[in-house]
């Protein structure tokens, strides 16, 4: 889709398209693809699939109002696995829609032997709201980084690079785990704190967990984050900081807020039940600071860890797609003026 354009509103920090829709309104959107865990585990992988993508819609400051999916599966009337996968694929999309109150009004779905043992699983979400209530994505030095949601537990660690894998490395810990009941108290948490002028920044929680969220964040306002895992909410004792870090466990947002709203948004995100943990602030110096306790865990540039490098892949043409061309060369091209002319006066 078009990042620019009349109606497109391209701020910096979403997570989703925006477009304006007039009179005050605007329309977002987002689609992910959560292949790789569905493929392993469809039912949680396709489901936080949809988790990801509302909450991306989320952190424009829109209400989720719809998904959509695209599906492909190998041949399921001759083919048990691929008939339990495309069964619990599906489940997982509708059920944590169906806990959220968000209906799947629109999909495809196809199936062929070339998807034996594996399957796509695409998933959009729609989002609407009013144009002067987005976030306006900012941050000043001294605000306050605060993570609200779930616990961070050792669910979804690595899950990122397993989206990536080859199907053998069936690692279930790499999942992450759906929760939609706290996502539907996260959705009326955040849209109550922007109404009352909570929110300065936010970012959603999905590859890379913490590591990414707090970079990218970062790198995208030109600032500097410092924080303490000490400080935040963990499903169990124990973990590390680079597993606090990289974890994906599900259902959680950064928030950047001013410290004289912080008392406002704790007493929201109580009043909806969700845990709130202060874990850091903003600095001017552009790096990413991160600490345990008084010892420095880590301590790098933003823009480095949000940019990786690009690796220069080879690129060598598919002898078919030379065949492929040959033939087609001297073949007669249709005349489409002709053909589009001819349908658009068909009755």
């Amino acid at each position: 889709m078009p990042t620019t354009g009349r109606n497109v509103i391209n701020e910096k920090g979403y997570d989703s398209g925006v477009l304006d829709v007039g009179d005050g309104y605007v329309v977002t959107v987002h689609i992910e693809s959560h292949n790789h865990p569905s493929a392993v585990e469809p039912y949680g992988g396709a489901a936080t699939g949809v988790g990801g993508v509302i909450r991306d819609i989320l952190s424009a400051g829109t209400r989720p109002i719809a998904i959509f999916d695209g599906l492909r599966f190998g041949d399921i009337e001759n083919d048990t696995h691929a008939r339990w996968l495309f069964k619990n694929a599906v489940s997982g999309i509708a059920d944590y829609g169906n806990c959220l109150g968000i209906p799947t009004i629109g999909g495809e779905v196809e199936f062929d032997e070339c998807y034996k043992n594996y399957a796509l699983v695409d998933v959009a979400a729609i989002g609407f709201g009013k144009k002067d209530k987005l976030i306006k994505n900012h941050a000043n030095v001294g605000d306050l980084v605060v993570l609200i949601g779930g616990p961070t537990g050792r669910d979804g660690i690595g899950g990122s690079q397993f989206a990536s894998d080859s199907l053998e490395s069936e690692d279930r810990s790499a999942i992450q785990i759906p929760d939609p009941f706290i996502e539907k108290l996260i959705i009326e948490t955040i849209l109550e704190a922007r109404n009352e002028k909570c929110i300065n920044a936010m970012k959603d929680l999905g590859g890379g967990g913490l590591s990414c969220a707090i970079s990218e964040t970062a790198d995208s306002l030109g600032i500097g984050i410092e924080l303490d895992v000490d400080n935040i909410h963990t499903r169990e004792a124990g973990l590390s900081p680079d597993e606090i870090m990289i974890s994906e466990s599900q259902e959680r947002m950064l928030i950047i807020t001013e410290k004289k709203k912080l008392p406002k948004l704790n007493e929201i995100c109580n009043k909806f039940r969700v845990s709130c943990s202060l874990i850091g602030y903003v600095k001017s110096d552009k790096m990413m600071h991160v600490r345990k306790g008084e010892n420095t865990f880590a301590l790098l540039p933003a823009d480095f860890v949000a940019h990786a490098p690009l690796l220069d892949r080879k690129k060598i043409m598919p002898k078919y797609l030379r065949r492929l061309k040959k033939e087609n060369k001297n073949k007669n091209l249709l005349d489409y003026s002709k053909t589009i002319l001819k349908l658009l006066s068909s009755p």
